[in-house]
């Protein structure tokens, strides 16, 4: 499966769990990775570059 598949399939499933549960999941993922900075997305933002 192609990463641009796996990206649409995540954000897709996002919408959906945010749709239902009334809490904005997105912004809470955001502010973690703002304060945190964890080493998962900095390899999955160097990987999306890469290619």
């Amino acid at each position: 499966m192609s990463l641009k598949t796996q990206i649409l399939i995540n954000l897709v499933v996002l919408a959906i769990v945010d749709t239902v549960i009334p809490i904005p999941i997105t912004a809470m993922v955001l502010i973690m990775v703002l304060f945190q900075k964890p080493k998962w997305f900095k390899d999955w933002v160097d990987r999306i570059y890469r290619r």
